[in-house]
């Protein structure tokens, strides 16, 4: 009996210990996401040591971190490439990506030329235009993409947070805080993307920039038609006077109500969305995954004399698709 009751006292200690156990992971774990949702980008990277300047310069990423003297058809792109990157929330250096997206598609292409020497293929004209495309696509290509899905959905998560923004600047107003403090506000109450960029800004008045200027920054770097207007009602307001809570009140409501007609024309059109998005991602993906599955169904024949002129003839046509699709389902409210 004095044995039974030993055995079930042991079991009865290691099922506590595994609860426990369990218990102090799960406990962590989720400890440390709501920390991470309740402190902000800006604010994380303060708090692990980094100089205000250089968070707000990471965070914001401005043209000016570009050479200058740049010429038109290489600073535009890069220009766009900043601000993808500002959207998506990473903080490495521009420069530094750059190079990494241009290094890893020739680091893929050099390997796959080696393989196939070692491996004793030949290699021929189409064969080299075939490997250094699949390098591109894999190499910069699905990096690019994975920066512009990532921009998006924070954008849309900035144009959702900016209503309920306005809305704690407005009750910071009427509790009697004046602007910069309701704007201070903002960036501890605020959690990311639309707390750090306040912050930005609060930083950049901090260090001696027009509020004004600061905001019309934010949005240009944004380029989101909601704070324009923001930026607009404050500069009315600044010069002819009046109720400023109430002017923001009254943005609030209009950009609800704009926001909901946004949602019910996304809805008229989300199978053309759909339709596009596929017919743009669909042949991308096949090629690249056929590709890695079974290289000889193309390089079996990239020898073909007929392969150069309708593989260039091909890349015309995607792109033809391409722009004339995102044209179509790019709808405007």
């Amino acid at each position: 009996m004095t044995g039974v009751w030993l055995k079930a006292t042991a079991l009865i200690l290691i099922f506590a210990a595994v609860v426990f156990a369990v218990e102090r992971i799960l406990s962590s774990i989720v400890g440390r996401r709501l920390e991470s949702r309740a402190i902000n980008q800006r604010l994380d990277m303060i708090n692990r040591g980094v100089g205000r300047s250089e968070a707000m310069q990471l965070l914001r990423r401005r043209a000016s971190s570009l050479p200058e003297g740049l010429p038109e058809i290489i600073a535009r792109p890069a220009i766009a490439f900043e601000k993808t990157l500002m959207a998506a929330g990473v903080s490495m250096p521009t420069g530094r990506l750059m190079l990494t997206l241009l290094i890893a598609p020739a680091l893929i292409f050099v390997v796959m030329i080696l393989f196939m020497a070692i491996s004793g293929a030949a290699l021929g004209g189409g064969r080299i235009v075939l490997l250094a495309t699949v390098a591109f696509v894999i190499g910069a290509g699905i990096p690019m993409l994975y920066f512009q899905v990532r921009a998006n959905r924070m954008r849309k998560k900035m144009q959702d947070q900016f209503p309920v923004a306005l809305d704690v600047f407005v009750r910071g107003l009427r509790a009697g805080h004046p602007i910069a403090a309701a704007l201070d506000l903002l960036t501890v109450e605020m959690p990311d993307p639309i707390g750090s960029q306040f912050g930005i800004v609060v930083d950049e008045v901090t260090y001696g920039a027009d509020l004004r200027d600061a905001l019309s920054a934010m949005a240009d770097r944004w380029d989101l038609e909601d704070m324009r207007m923001f930026v607009v009602s404050l500069a009315v307001q600044n010069e002819t006077g009046g109720n400023l809570a109430e002017i923001l009140e009254n943005l609030s409501q209009v950009i609800r109500e704009r926001a909901s007609m946004m949602l019910k024309v996304r809805a008229l059109s989300s199978e053309g969305r759909m339709t596009g998005a596929m017919l743009t991602g669909l042949p991308i993906v096949a090629f690249t995954l056929l590709f890695l599955g079974n290289p000889r169904f193309y390089l079996d024949v990239a020898d073909d004399p007929a392969f150069m002129p309708g593989y260039v003839g091909l890349l015309i046509l995607y792109t033809i698709g391409f722009v004339s699709i995102r044209k179509m389902i790019d709808l405007k409210v």
